[in-house]
């Protein structure tokens, strides 16, 4: 791992370097403004984070560091968490290195296992994910140098010890929850010769095909970050900066991915995808599929799938699905259908009501859920738990990071609605 240590050292050095030129130029500058709107309306657009890991073009999609979609979407998941800690992708020493340590840290305690089998049967895998990760705690390496006395410099490298052992325990943990709450509760062994994804995959015991390791990887490489603002890296984010360690701030990033509002949109729209296919057929023609889609406008539903926050194109990591799809499931009716409402949908929601629509185009979760349904992973509540295993990587990076920058507990100021009235009369 001293590839990586190395690497996180001199990004941190970099980063500050900037930081310490833009508090030269302006440390009291204002940079934004507060609307009323933004402080009732959940901090939607409110520029107020510093985020070195990724970022969002509202016309060309996630950046990992300086890397697009298209450029980073072959990747491994490992090299993914080297660049989104480091800036830069490893080269083979580094990797092979990196590789090497999680194999060492893969294991996950019995103990574990004896809670996750303790639960209730109907569990929900995100309880079972989250509660897994906190049974762990006391494993923290932060934790026990810091009851040493640790220095505030150092805070980093101990919480880079504990994002090892968590990333490092993940595949095992998911698949086994997996195995534990939808198979017959057998697990499948951890092989050191195969990489992050593709132990997932091996160890979830769904399907050999070599097309099923790949599509992990790719679910895990494109769910991976998604700046600091959203609910589960900032969630995680808060929780590490008021020093819990990483367990505790990963646990809370996955239970704010555990809200329907954030990390269930792709079961809704396979969910709708399959509601096609039984109402309309597997092959359903443009007339008949564009009236279903406007009578569901019309009851005042959603099109699933479609639209952004930030976004104002096609998601490029819809896009490298959709290419994904094509090469090796094209024939499969719920692609296909995601397929038609890719063409249609955009149109028209565009003209739907006058066009009020700001993004009528399609996001990662209109086309990532038809595939994992495609390779026989039919359990929908586990959906969140893949996409919790790949935004883990973002968690851990932000939080190595931020405390690497030395960044103070996170505390912003609320006020009440007489404050507001008060500002407004003001005026």
């Amino acid at each position: 791992m001293d590839n990586l240590r190395e690497g996180i050292q001199n990004h941190i050095i970099e980063l500050q370097l900037e930081i310490d030129n833009i508090f030269a130029r302006g440390r009291n500058s204002v940079v934004s403004e507060v609307t009323v709107g933004q402080i009732y309306g959940g901090m939607r657009g409110l520029v107020a984070l510093a985020c070195n890991t990724s970022y969002v073009d509202p016309y060309s999609g996630l950046y990992i560091g300086k890397y697009t979609t298209n450029e980073f979407s072959d990747k491994l998941p490992e090299e993914i968490f080297f660049l989104l800690s480091t800036g830069k992708f490893p080269d083979k020493e580094s990797l092979a290195d990196f590789q090497n340590d999680l194999n060492k840290r893969a294991k996950v305690p019995q103990y574990t296992w004896d809670v996750l089998r303790s639960l209730p049967k109907d569990t929900h895998p995100m309880t079972m994910l989250s509660l897994g990760i906190l049974s762990m705690e006391n494993e923290s390496v932060f934790k026990k140098e810091y009851q040493k006395g640790l220095q505030k410099a150092d805070y980093w490298k101990y919480t880079l010890e504990d994002a090892m052992n968590i990333l490092a325990k993940l595949p095992e943990l998911a698949a086994g929850i997996y195995r534990i709450r939808f198979g017959d509760g057998n697990l499948i062994p951890y092989d050191s010769n195969l990489n992050w994804s593709g132990n997932l995959a091996h160890m979830l015991g769904v399907n050999d095909d070599e097309g099923f390791a790949d599509l992990m990887r790719l679910y895990l490489v494109l769910h991976c970050d998604h700046e600091g603002g959203n609910v589960s890296a900032f969630t995680s984010r808060v929780v590490n900066s008021a020093l819990s360690d990483l367990y505790y701030a990963v646990s809370a990033g996955l239970n704010g991915l555990a809200g329907p509002l954030h990390g269930l949109a792709n079961q809704e729209c396979l969910r709708f995808i399959l509601k096609i296919h039984d109402q309309l057929g597997a092959d359903p023609d443009d007339k008949e599929l564009k009236k279903y889609i406007i009578d569901t406008l019309d009851s005042g539903n959603v099109i699933p799938g479609y639209g952004h926050a930030v976004l104002r194109v096609t998601d490029p990591r819809f896009t490298a699905f959709m290419n994904f799809g094509n090469d090796n499931c094209a024939g499969n009716h719920c692609f296909k259908i995601a397929k038609k409402l890719f063409k249609l949908v955009p149109d028209i929601l565009s003209a739907y009501k006058g066009g009020k629509v700001a993004s009528p185009w399609p996001n990662v979760d209109a086309m990532s859920g038809s595939l994992l349904y495609h390779y026989g992973l039919n359990q929908f509540d586990f959906y969140t738990v893949l996409f919790g295993v790949s935004r883990v990587m973002g968690f851990c990076a932000q939080n190595i990071l931020a405390l690497g920058l030395g960044q103070p507990i996170i505390r912003p100021k609320s006020v009440t609605n007489k404050w507001v009235i008060d500002k407004l009369d003001e005026n």
